[in-house]
């Protein structure tokens, strides 16, 4: 007798190869075809955030929605204390950034309102982040206050 978790391998049964054609027709049946003006679109629009495509298609797919926003941390930001400025190289990408929200999380001891003046326009709304080891409801929350939307 087989142990726990044998399956006792693939059926033995005629028609697998059918059956491996068939679910092979269902399962690219599914996967819509995408006119090619709506993958320029698309392709266009991942450079404009600054994404490739195959990180933006898959956004677009897990979600079904556009980007319409990114939400970044003080600490993706280098703004970390005790004296805060936002490095060179995190300034050109938020300046890349066209047709796109950009909020921040902000972690105690900073100020929402200080790192808008540090971003110098750069980032649209700051929010304070959730606390360290916040539970799950109050994280989403602070989180959701934080976007756009």
């Amino acid at each position: 007798m087989a142990g726990i978790g044998h399956n006792n391998g693939p059926t033995m049964e005629a028609g697998a190869s059918w059956r491996k054609h068939a679910w092979g027709k269902a399962r690219a049946g599914l996967l819509p075809v995408l006119p090619i003006e709506v993958v320029r679109l698309r392709v266009r629009r991942a450079a404009e955030l600054g994404l490739d495509y195959r990180t933006y298609a898959s956004i677009r797919a897990a979600s079904g929605h556009d980007v319409i926003a990114f939400l970044f941390s003080t600490n993706a930001l280098r703004l970390l204390p005790p004296h805060p400025a936002l490095p060179h190289d995190r300034r050109a990408a938020l300046s890349a950034l066209n047709a796109v929200g950009r909020a921040a999380l902000v972690r105690v001891p900073m100020d929402p309102a200080r790192v808008l003046a540090l971003a110098g326009g750069l980032i649209d709304s700051a929010h304070q982040a959730p606390r360290p080891f916040a539970g799950w409801a109050e994280a989403r929350r602070q989180i959701l206050a934080a976007l756009p939307c």
